[in-house]
């Protein structure tokens, strides 16, 4: 991927949470010039893969704001499995250039 580069949230640090959180890792994103972060499907913040939170709108709205894609990478099918909406909005993420659901970081690599 000549033309993009990545910065990885490392897992270690726990789990994403607060918007706070999200701020500082779009910072480390810019500071780095990326243009994508991964983060960990389960590194993110309680309720995220509940909709009616916002959690999940609020933190997707941050990246889009500031130019920054966010690849979401793991399996997520239990959620999506327990939401019709949370697999709809997964969907729709993944049609547009900004958010998406990757199983793994070459799903990110083939998409660019």
């Amino acid at each position: 991927m000549p033309d993009h580069r990545i910065h990885r949230y490392d897992p270690r640090h726990g789990p994403l949470r607060e918007v706070r959180d999200v701020l500082d890792l779009i910072g480390e994103a810019w500071s780095s010039s990326a243009t994508w972060v991964v983060v960990p499907a389960d590194s993110l913040p309680d309720g995220f893969f509940t909709l009616s939170t916002g959690v999940a709108g609020e933190i997707a709205q941050k990246f889009v704001n500031y130019g920054v894609g966010l690849a979401i990478v793991g399996d997520i099918a239990r959620h999506t499995e327990a939401s019709s909406a949370l697999a709809a909005w997964v969907l729709e993420c993944n049609r547009g250039r900004h958010i998406a659901f990757l199983r793994d970081e070459a799903e990110l690599a083939a998409r660019h």
